[in-house]
């Protein structure tokens, strides 16, 4: 794994929180930092697939769609 280069303010923050007891050792902080930021991608994806899908409700309600067809959609469906 490559070493991180962190800024002289966030080196002094991680080494705050490890002091504080509040984590182990350096590579706890990372993990948790990266623990939050992979959480937080994962709401911002919900929320802009919430956004689209609630578009695409105004979209179908407002008349702008067609029927589904499978065949057009699967071909080969029922063929098996």
């Amino acid at each position: 794994m490559p070493n991180v280069h962190l800024t002289k303010q966030m080196e002094a923050y991680v080494q705050g929180q490890v002091r504080s007891g509040a984590y182990a050792n350096v590579s706890e902080v990372v993990r948790a930092a990266l623990r939050a930021l992979m959480e937080q991608d994962g709401a911002r994806q919900f929320y802009m697939l919430k956004a689209d899908l609630k578009q695409a409700m105004r979209e179908a309600e407002g008349g702008a769609f067609s029927e589904f067809d499978p065949h057009a959609f699967e071909p080969d469906a029922g063929l098996r």
